[in-house]
């Protein structure tokens, strides 16, 4: 069995750097967003993220834990974790530093301003934005987003309204936000032709 889960590197991108200002950050009211990652209808890992804020001051953890298990024999196929802190002050990304354990094959990234907004996804001023970073290499995507309308969405707390945008480009992402601007879900297809979701909890 082959499995080719690079994508998840980029896919799961949950920090990086950028200093362009930002008119107003959705901030979930309890500080936290958490999603499931499910692939072919199993749930392969978790993805967070955390928010603390001062007046001036945000910071955002973001984290992933995906484990993809050949199916019999339960052997670990494909791993990928991912850290990340992203320091914002007064709108702008001030610094952003993040460790990656793609399959074994390791990552770092400590940046500050590089003029685009990372692929971490929370934040929908990306839809905006034109151009993201890569939140593992750090190197610069050119996106585009168009707008599909309202939708409802399935979390595991029940149905919610949500507005779809796909991303295409360097980076190609079906992303939803709910009527508070939050992140509400994400799909994206994997090399193997698979749908990988995040689910929110």
């Amino acid at each position: 069995m082959e499995l080719d889960m690079r994508i998840f590197g980029l896919a799961l991108g949950l920090a990086m750097a950028l200093a362009a200002p930002v008119t107003a950050l959705s901030i979930p009211s309890n500080g936290k967003l958490n999603f499931d990652v499910v692939r072919k209808g199993k749930d392969i890992g978790d993805h967070s993220y955390r928010f603390s804020c001062t007046t001036a001051a945000l910071t955002v953890k973001v984290t992933t834990d995906i484990v993809v298990k050949v199916p019999l024999i339960r052997t670990t196929a494909y791993s990928f974790r991912h850290a990340s802190v992203e320091s914002w002050k007064n709108g702008k990304l001030m610094q952003l530093s993040s460790t990656t354990d793609d399959d074994g094959d390791p990552h770092q990234l400590q940046t500050a301003n590089k003029g685009a907004l990372p692929a971490s996804l929370w934040n929908d001023d990306i839809l905006r934005s034109g151009k993201l970073m890569n939140t593992i290499d750090g190197t610069l995507m050119n996106i585009r987003a168009a707008d599909l309308g309202m939708e409802t969405v399935k979390t595991r707390r029940g149905s919610i309204s949500a507005h779809h945008y796909r991303l295409s480009g360097g980076l190609a992402r079906d992303l939803w936000y709910d009527a508070a601007g939050n992140l509400a879900q994400v799909a994206f297809k994997a090399d193997d032709g698979s749908t990988v979701m995040y689910i929110r909890k």
